[in-house]
């Protein structure tokens, strides 16, 4: 396709609450995701109305943008609440809302744009077609797509396209995972996920023979795709998210910060893009990846069929390797370190039976680590630090600055002084300054002395960029009288950016769309009244209800992964030979339940089956 137009980029940051959503502003973010009060797809991330608002007042000071996910599936004593919600949230200012029901497209909805979460899984063009069809401003992809795939879908849509570039992975395409509430009763599409992918199986044949043993078979590494923001534009992405509103705000800030560094670095290589808000950053801190919550970093499929995506060993975060061990003593250990390891650093490593160990450090004497216990800690070890001490601490503090250029002219005329200010997005300002005034003695020192106090940019969202003063004579102003013009300037200039700032107004949704299935089974996510009714107005005749209203889960497709355990193993026959001796039929197994493995070579998909 290749890069033709000019087009904004949105850098799209996680908010688990009001105070991580203003480090991801700060940090450089375009736009934030936050949950609302209820049905956010995360239970422990809800947020109230009045935090919300506050975090919408903010961000759009710098003309970032705010969406709220209300993308639960829900039942049909949700749907007056989340109808008045969403409501409530175009009220308070909210950008958009990311849904993954189909009834809400029933609702009696406000102009508010409509987001299609990646929990309705979007993986198809003839998907993503539909959606756009529908009244959707936006599609957020799946997870699973590569470069080529997203491409074909660009080429025959004219859909906005948001993809995760960062983060956790759910092993199976989103919204198709019913592992959760089938073994636990906690609905992954209700957000009440139990994270079944984060625990300990077996993997045994038909006959009952152990291929593996007590490993983390379906716990993936987390995504990480820095080194392909370019080809993702060129591919069609417009908005890059990043995973996390269960994270803390020092990942946030860190995460936000380093993709902010790395979309600005292709907008100053002269692409035909700009980024889709203001101000400029500055950043208190160094951000790395590597120093804040991962699992180890996959690109997953984004160049196509991978391997070693998943860690088989843990399904903790490992953080930075940072040495080897090289002796161990009785108190403490030696080791040949990379970087500088500090008091309160939390280290990790793996011992000889694979496991995951840690340790906090106590104390440090050169290469003499004295950690608060020792355990199965061998020569050799790789240690990782998983708790930066230092790095956390720079985080706490003044950790970034964002600030939008302002020009500001003073010229007198007719003996009346006038005030002229414009920022970077062209938002202008004029007004005459009645403030009394006497001749100065010195010019030099007078002019001096007003270009001294207006440059100052304090707690503002501005930062003085040039300062033009054109007057006749020299006059003296006192500091209080030129402390309240630059603070008259800056409302006036703030005022004006809201009053122009774009908004974005959603076109009437398509009641007479078709939906391209004679029948839906329970992963069409069906779980009320309201979403019955759009499917079978859209031309389907046969729907099975949701799976989170069903009671017999035997035989039951509980996920459906582009992650295959045959491949990770090295045991694929498409792709080895000596695929290995066991006989299918393959079973996850756990302390209560055997789990089936199908295995789609075609599709190179496999399932798991209650």
């Amino acid at each position: 396709m290749g890069i033709k137009t000019n087009k904004k980029l949105e850098l799209l940051s996680p908010a688990k609450d009001l105070e991580s959503g203003i480090a991801a502003i700060n940090c450089g973010a375009d736009a934030v995701y936050i949950g609302a009060p209820k049905f956010g797809a995360r239970a422990a991330a809800g947020n109230s109305i009045s935090d919300i608002e506050q975090l919408i007042k903010y961000a759009h000071k710098y003309w970032a943008k705010v969406y709220i996910t209300v993308n639960t599936l829900l039942y049909d004593n949700e749907l007056n609440d989340a109808e008045k919600l969403i409501k409530q949230l175009y009220e308070i200012g909210a950008d958009a809302i990311i849904i993954q029901d189909f009834g809400i497209l029933e609702m009696s909805l406000p102009p508010i744009p409509l987001f299609a979460s990646t929990q309705t899984n979007n993986t198809t063009t003839e998907k993503v077609r539909f959606l756009e069809q529908a009244g959707f401003s936006r599609a957020i992809l799946a997870r699973e797509l590569s470069l080529e795939q997203i491409r074909e879908i660009k080429l025959h849509t004219n859909i906005d396209l948001e993809f995760f570039i960062h983060g956790a992975l759910c092993v199976c395409y989103s919204g198709q995972c019913y592992f959760s509430f089938a073994t636990t009763g906690r609905s992954a599409n209700r957000g009440e996920c139990s994270q079944p992918c984060r625990m300990m199986y077996d993997l045994v044949d038909s006959e009952g023979k152990i291929i593996v043993k007590d490993k983390y078979l379906l716990s993936l590494k987390d995504l990480n795709l820095s080194m392909y923001l370019y080809e993702l534009i060129d591919a069609g992405i417009s908005s890059f998210k990043i995973e996390g509103r269960l994270k803390d705000a020092g990942y946030i800030k860190n995460v936000t910060a380093y993709y902010r560094e790395r979309i600005d670095t292709l907008l100053n290589n002269k692409l035909p893009f700009s980024k889709s808000s203001s101000g400029k950053v500055k950043l208190f801190f160094t951000p790395d990846l590597d120093r804040t919550f991962n699992r180890g970093y996959t690109d997953y499929f984004v160049k196509g069929k991978n391997s070693s995506l998943s860690s088989f060993n843990s399904q903790k975060s490992l953080g930075k390797e940072v040495g080897r061990v090289t002796s161990i003593h009785k108190d403490y250990f030696e080791m040949k370190a990379s970087e500088k390891i500090s008091n309160g650093d939390g280290l990790c490593y793996f011992n000889k039976a694979k496991e995951l160990s840690g340790m906090n450090v106590n104390k440090v004497d050169g290469k003499k680590i004295y950690p608060n216990e020792m355990r199965d800690i061998s020569i050799g070890a790789v240690i990782y630090r998983n708790n930066d001490h230092m790095f956390e601490k720079s985080l706490a503090g003044k950790y970034a600055e964002r600030k939008i250029d302002a020009d500001i002219y003073i010229s007198e005329e007719n003996k009346s002084i006038l005030i002229n200010a414009n920022d970077e997005d062209n938002n202008s300002i004029s007004f005459e300054w009645l403030a009394p005034r006497e001749p100065a003695q010195n010019e030099e020192s007078a002019n001096s002395n007003i270009r001294k106090q207006l440059i100052k940019s304090g707690d503002s969202i501005f930062t003085v960029a040039n300062l033009y003063i054109r007057l006749e004579k020299p006059y003296f102003f006192p500091l209080s009288v030129l402390n309240e013009l630059r603070r008259t300037i800056f409302l006036k200039l703030e005022n004006e950016r809201e009053n122009n700032r774009p908004v974005e107004i959603r076109d009437n949704i398509n009641k007479k769309i078709t939906f391209n299935s004679g029948a839906m089974d329970y992963r069409g996510n069906v779980t009320n009244k309201k979403a019955d009714e759009y499917f079978t107005r859209a031309g389907v005749q046969n729907i099975e209800k949701g799976l989170e209203l069903q009671q017999n889960f035997v035989n039951k497709t509980l996920m459906t992964c582009k992650y295959c355990i045959k491949n990770e193993l090295g045991i694929c026959p498409l792709e080895t030979k000596s695929a290995g001796s066991y006989k299918e039929p393959l079973y996850l197994v756990d302390k209560n339940k055997k789990y089936k493995l199908i295995f789609d070579c075609n599709k190179c998909e496999m399932s798991v089956i209650f």
